[in-house]
């Protein structure tokens, strides 16, 4: 019996591009292992390990973490996976971070969710939250009953400062001027996979048909159909 190569995926998109959907879905379908940049660092920093003591140090002067000390963070967790296929999700962020990588481990593919700003600018800014409870709306998807007030409670819903639209546009186009030059990094490479549309439902069916010519479904459910 030929064992197929593991494989080692990396996952991108800017904020609200339905990052988190589709990897769960790709977690759920194919059983490889999710190593988020975001929860590992908030892990170390909770534990107060040495990297994450330092990690929280740039973040509470705003400043970006360095490109050295988030490489060395997930490279040390890589060390971990190397029996099992692995879906990397928000590193590499810079090219340094992508040629670090390559010294570690061959990427065999880079999957780009191509999702217009517009579109994400309108999803983000479409929620409002009840603070008390944590109860989320999305004027689009889920709106309230009453416009500007919760449901259960009839208390006023707020946008968080994340959700507003001058803040969306920023970390959008912070997004872009950082992650381009590493999308072209790996389209130079060939590795790179774009996945354009509107809607993480449309956009998955493509992602899916995509990895099952590299790997098996391994979810229960009927393996030929994508959900």
């Amino acid at each position: 019996m030929v064992v197929p190569p593991l494989l080692r995926a990396v996952i991108m998109g800017p904020p609200g591009s339905g990052k988190g959907t589709v990897s769960a879905r790709i977690i759920k379908h194919f059983g490889v292992k999710h190593l988020s940049s975001g929860d590992l660092l908030r892990d170390n920093m909770q534990k107060k390990t040495e990297v994450g003591i330092l990690a929280k140090s740039y973040i509470d002067q705003g400043r970006l973490i360095p490109d050295d000390i988030m490489t060395r963070l997930m490279l040390s967790e890589l060390k971990g996976l190397d029996q099992y296929n692995w879906l990397l999700d928000g590193f590499p962020r810079t090219v340094a971070q992508a040629e670090a990588l390559d010294k570690t481990c061959q990427i065999d593919t880079v999957i780009d969710l191509d999702v217009p700003f517009e579109t994400i600018k309108r999803r983000l800014t479409a929620r409002w939250i009840h603070p008390a409870s944590g109860r989320v709306y999305n004027l689009e998807f889920s709106p309230p009953k009453v416009q500007g007030t919760d449901d259960i409670t009839g208390e006023p819903l707020v946008q968080r400062d994340d959700d507003k639209p001058e803040t969306v546009t920023k970390r959008l186009q912070a997004y872009d001027a950082q992650t381009k030059p590493v999308l072209e990094y790996y389209r130079e490479k060939g590795l790179l996979k774009s996945f354009s549309g509107t809607e993480t439902n449309k956009i998955w069916p493509h992602i899916y048909a995509f990895l099952l010519t590299r790997l098996p479904d391994v979810s229960q459910k009927d393996a030929d159909t994508p959900r």
